[in-house]
């Protein structure tokens, strides 16, 4: 199970989103049984409340064990499902104009959580830099306060490539020091 080591608060959408992950992969009755070994009241999740991220963090555990998957596997199911997710939550045009394509998306992740703090003004965003930009192929630096989400950027990314419909290579390795983050190599070619 991943644990964060700081207490910081994330926003009722991702825990939906969470839910809806499972529901629609494994069914309500899976969700149930996650939920309840978390510990999460059988409650509708408020999208624009925030829950301590370790709500969040049992709910992937939880999965893990009633699914008995890896948290890798797991985040990074989650991660391409957000973005299917966060489109048809009502983020759809605010996806759109955070870039045409699959290179442009990517350079403007920070951009994107800029303007989603507008709606949640308690949120504390990860941070992206571009770096080594070729014409198809950049390298990704990932930085968070929140630990062990890697797998998580690896399924966004994944789910982007198939939103822009490029075959994406993502090669992941942990920079360790004192500006520690995760950085991602990531080649594509259109599929199209």
């Amino acid at each position: 199970m991943i644990v964060s080591r700081y207490s910081f608060n994330m926003y009722g959408l991702v825990n939906k989103a969470v839910e809806g992950l499972i529901r629609s992969k494994f069914g309500d009755e899976t969700w149930g049984k996650i939920r309840a070994d978390a510990g999460v009241p059988d409650e509708p999740f408020m999208s624009m409340e925030s829950y301590d991220d370790s709500v969040t963090y049992n709910l992937v555990g939880s999965a893990c064990k009633v699914l008995n998957l890896p948290a890798e596997a797991v985040l990074e199911e989650f991660g391409k499902y957000w973005v299917l997710y966060t489109a048809e939550a009502g983020f759809g045009g605010l996806m759109q104009s955070a870039g045409g394509s699959f290179p442009l998306f990517i350079r403007n992740l920070d951009a994107l959580h800029t303007r989603v703090k507008l709606s949640f003004p308690n949120l504390q965003p990860p941070s992206f830099q571009v770096a080594d930009e070729g014409e198809r192929s950049l390298v990704l630096h990932y930085h968070s306060h929140r630990q062990g989400l890697a797998p998580f950027v690896i399924g966004l990314l994944k789910g982007l490539a198939s939103r822009f419909q490029v075959d994406a290579e993502i090669a992941y390795e942990r920079v360790d020091g004192v500006n520690a983050h995760d950085k991602f190599v990531i080649h594509w070619i259109p599929t199209t």
